[in-house]
């Protein structure tokens, strides 16, 4: 494989788990896109780390706030369309990987802290999105739906073509609660798996991270090149990129 013996050996316990277990749940955050070319938020190259002189005398939280889509639109838009631009971007081996543990009857819910559709665009299912998707825009006024190049392929503030309302995008911006439904089935999946994935997330974000504490199951694996504060209480941590360890564990 050409790692050290330590990895090969987390790699041989991360396949048994696979194998011997009935029904897994993926818990991911944006370590899984960083490959597709999507950075993540809080890292030295984070999104937040990332200075634009004509942001600079906004904190990164504020530009991705309700209050700011409300007070401060323009802003907000040119913001969001620099940063969430994600027509290029296209799954990597960590979504292929997922998919496929989907198809092999193993995987039967993600749960994604991202927004950017990679899950369902490698083929998976059955994917609960914590934070929403930039596929998907609606009206404010009269809830007509648009797809991403409404808000993407346009400049201003993008307005409705049947009542001229402000059309925004449907993630869970800043100061917004997540969606009831979703966040009632992940914690039903979770609450019925055998094995938990925890993958490229700090798990640093809540209320979202809060719902790993749901799990009741078996085993716990954690991914994730950094320190996250479930390390004590996962079964299994591996502290390496979480695409060449899903190849390695699930083509094995």
């Amino acid at each position: 494989m050409g790692y050290d013996n330590e990895f090969d050996n987390k790699i041989n316990k991360l396949t048994d788990f696979i194998n011997e277990c009935n029904s897994i749940v993926f818990f991911g955050g944006a370590g899984v896109s960083t490959e597709s070319g999507i950075p993540d938020f809080r890292s030295k190259d984070g999104l937040y780390n990332q200075h634009d002189i004509e942001f600079d005398m906004y904190e990164p939280e504020y530009l991705l706030s309700e209050e700011c889509l409300h007070h401060k639109p323009k802003v907000f838009f040119e913001f969001y369309r620099q940063k969430m631009d994600a027509r290029n971007v296209k799954p990597n081996i960590t979504h292929y990987m997922l998919a496929r543990l989907e198809k092999l009857g193993k995987l039967d819910k993600i749960i994604t802290q991202n927004i950017d559709g990679l899950h369902q665009m490698a083929g998976s299912k059955n994917v609960f999105e914590l934070h929403g998707s930039i596929h998907r825009n609606y009206c404010l006024k009269c809830g007509k739906k648009y797809g991403l190049d409404k808000i993407i392929g346009t400049e201003g503030i993008p307005t409705c073509d049947l009542c001229g309302g402000i059309v925004r995008p449907d993630v869970v911006l800043y100061e917004e609660g997540l969606d009831p439904e979703i966040l009632n089935g992940s914690i039903k999946n979770l609450r019925k798996a055998d094995v938990l994935i925890i993958g490229g997330t700090s798990l640093g974000v809540y209320p979202a991270a809060g719902l790993i504490h749901e799990f009741t199951g078996d085993k716990i694996v954690l991914i994730n090149k950094s320190v996250t504060p479930a390390d004590k209480t996962a079964d299994l941590v591996i502290r390496e990129p979480i695409a060449q360890v899903l190849k390695e564990a699930v083509l094995m």
